[in-house]
C-alpha cells in the first residue's frame, strides 16, 4: 500500500489528485470544527468534557461526523443524510418500476438517481437538523449536563431557523466535496470522508485507554488495544478479499466472417455481498426505542425498560438484538441487490452458461442457491465482528464506537482497500507494458 502512494506521488498528474484529495479533507476537518450561529460554545465544550464517551445514544452518528455533531458545529450533520438517501434510493430502486428502469439506461439514468438523492438529502438534513436543534435546545443533547439548557441560549423562531439552515447547507457543502474528490480526485468522495470522519477520533480514543488503563501506568492496555486492533484488520482484510468464483462459459457466436465468444469467465460473489450497511441499518433500528423514550420523556414500565436493556450497548438483550438483526438485514440487503434471474437472462441473452447447469431458470435457481450458501457465513462474520471487538473493548475503557469496533473497522478496511486498488489501476494505466516484455 505504501508502496503505491509512493508510485503516486513520483507521477505529475496523479500526486495533483492525491494533493487535491488532502486540500478537502483538510477543509471537511475546518469545517467540523466551526460552531453554529446561536450556540453557546463554551456550554457545548463544558458539556462535551463532562459526557466524555458516555453518550451512546447518539454514538453512531457522532463517530460519522468526526466528532462535530456533538459539538454542534456547521459539518454536525456530515455525510449521514446523504448515506441515508442513498441506502433509501438503492431500496425503493426494487420497488419503484420508474428507479428501475432508470438504473437500467446506463449512465443518463445513474445521473438522474443521484439528483434525486440529493434532493432527498436536503430534506433529510432538514429533517435531522430541525431534530438534532431541538433536542439541544431542550437540554437532552447532554442530559446529565448542567449547562444542557444553556447550549442554545435564545429560543426565537428566526434563530432555530438560521441554525436548521446553516447544518443543511453544511450538509450540501459536504455532499458538494465529496463529489469534487470522485470528480477530480482520487477514490469515491464520500467513503473517503466517512473514512476520515471515523479516522478523526482515532488518537483520541487510543490515548484514552492509555489513560484509564491502570496497569504499567495504561501502557499494557494500550499495547493489547494495538495487537487486538491489528488482529481484526487483518481478519477483516482476509473475508473482505474472500469471494466465490463461478465459472461462466460463453460459446463461440460467428457474426459474418468473425467469432465472438468462446471464453471463460466467472461471477465473483463476495463472502461480505452486504458490506456495512447492515450493521449500519441495525445500528439506526436499535437506536429509535431510546429516541422515543427520550423525545417522550416517559416513566412508564414500558420506557423503563427499554432504557435498561437497550441504551446501552453491553447489555445481553441489547447483544442479542443487535446480533439477529445484523444477520436479518445481511439476507435482505442481498436478497434485493442481487438478482439471480436477471444475471441468468443476461447470460442466457449473450450464449454464457455455468458447466454442468442448463441455462435460464435453473442457472437462476443455481445461484440462488450459491448466495444463500455464502450468505450464511458472511452474516455471521458481520455479527461477530460487530460484536465481539466492543464486548472485548469495553474492558479496556473504550466505548462501542471506537475505531477497533465493528462498524468502523468495516469502514476504514473497506475504504483503504477500494482506494488502493483505484490507485494502483490507475497506475496501471498509466505505466501498463503491455507485450512489450
Amino acid at each position: 500500500m505504501l508502496t503505491a502512494f509512493a508510485r503516486a506521488f513520483k507521477t505529475p498528474d496523479l500526486r495533483k489528485k492525491l494533493l487535491f484529495t488532502l486540500g478537502i479533507i483538510v477543509l471537511f476537518r475546518l469545517g467540523s470544527h466551526v460552531p453554529v450561529p446561536g450556540v453557546d460554545y463554551k456550554a457545548v465544550q463544558f458539556c462535551v468534557d463532562q459526557a466524555g464517551s458516555s453518550n451512546s445514544l447518539f454514538g453512531l452518528v457522532n463517530m460519522f461526523s468526526g466528532g462535530a455533531l456533538l459539538q454542534i458545529t456547521i459539518f454536525a450533520l456530515g455525510i449521514m443524510p446523504y448515506i441515508t438517501a442513498s441506502i433509501i434510493l438503492q431500496l425503493l430502486t426494487v420497488v419503484i418500476p420508474r428507479l428501475e428502469n432508470l438504473k437500467k439506461e446506463g449512465q443518463a439514468g445513474t445521473a438522474k438517481i443521484t439528483q434525486y438523492t440529493r434532493y432527498l438529502t436536503v430534506a433529510l438534513a432538514i429533517l435531522q437538523g430541525t431534530g438534532l436543534v431541538a433536542t439541544a435546545k431542550t437540554g437532552a443533547l447532554f442530559g446529565s449536563c448542567a449547562q444542557a439548557g444553556q447550549i442554545v441560549p435564545d429560543h426565537s423562531i428566526f434563530r432555530i431557523v438560521v441554525m436548521v439552515v446553516t447544518m443543511t447547507a453544511g450538509t450540501c457543502v459536504v455532499m458538494w466535496l465529496g463529489e469534487l474528490i470522485t470528480d477530480r480526485g482520487i477514490g469515491n468522495g464520500m467513503s473517503i470522508l466517512m473514512f476520515i470522519s471515523i479516522a478523526a477520533g482515532f488518537v483520541s480514543a487510543l490515548w484514552g485507554i492509555k489513560l484509564n488503563g491502570k496497569i504499567a501506568g495504561g501502557w499494557v492496555e494500550f499495547g493489547v488495544v494495538i495487537l487486538v486492533g491489528l488482529a481484526m484488520v487483518a481478519l477483516v482484510v482476509f473475508v473482505e478479499q474472500a469471494q466465490r468464483r463461478v465459472p461462466v462459459q460463453y460459446a463461440k457466436r460467428m457474426i459474418g466472417r468473425r467469432a465472438y465468444g468462446g471464453t471463460s469467465t466467472y461471477i465473483p460473489l463476495k463472502v461480505n455481498q452486504a458490506g456495512v450497511i447492515p450493521v449500519i441499518f441495525a445500528s439506526s433500528l436499535l437506536y429509535i426505542p431510546a429516541l422515543i423514550v427520550q423525545f417522550s420523556g416517559s416513566t412508564a414500565p414500558w420506557a423503563t425498560w427499554i432504557q435498561k436493556h437497550f441504551v446501552k450497548g453491553d447489555h445481553p438483550y441489547y447483544i442479542a438484538a443487535y446480533f439477529l438483526l445484523i444477520v436479518f438485514f445481511a439476507f435482505f440487503y442481498v436478497a434485493i441487490s442481487f438478482n439471480p434471474e436477471e444475471v441468468a437472462d443476461n447470460m442466457k441473452k449473450y450464449g454464457g452458461f455455468i458447466p454442468g447447469i442448463r441455462a435460464g431458470r435453473p442457472t437462476a435457481e443455481y445461484l440462488s442457491y450459491v448466495l444463500n450458501r455464502i450468505t450464511w457465513p458472511g452474516s455471521l462474520y458481520l455479527g461477530l465482528i460487530a460484536l465481539v471487538p466492543t464486548m472485548a473493548l469495553a474492558g479496556f475503557g473504550a466505548n462501542q464506537n471506537f475505531p477497533f469496533g465493528g462498524t468502523s473497522i468495516l469502514i476504514i478496511v473497506g475504504v483503504g482497500l477500494e482506494t488502493v486498488k483505484q490507485i494502483e489501476s490507475q497506475l496501471q494505466q498509466r505505466n501498463y507494458e503491455g507485450f512489450l516484455r
